[in-house]
């Protein structure tokens, strides 16, 4: 999961650094993560994962770090398991 959510983010998040000096916990937003490139990885992430962000998750605090974004997939994938 975590390689697929670099691999975006080195895509479509338009950072002007390279992802891969990146540690997991760093802020994106700090490393230049826009709101526009934070939706454009919203609907990569979507794809990628077959799932939908729910509204609650729409939020600054789940795009703040690549563990941030690792753990909110989780949660969405994990709840759709469960339903």
């Amino acid at each position: 999961m975590n390689d697929t959510i670099r691999g975006l983010l080195a895509k479509l998040g338009g950072l002007p650094v390279a992802v891969d000096t990146l540690g997991n916990e760093a802020d994106l937003y700090a490393a230049g993560l826009s709101s526009f490139a934070s939706v454009q990885l919203m609907l990569g992430l979507e794809e990628a994962f077959d799932m939908e962000f729910p509204d609650h998750l729409l939020n600054r605090k789940s795009f703040a770090s690549i563990a941030a974004i690792e753990a909110t997939v989780a949660t969405i994938v994990g709840d759709r398991k469960v339903a």
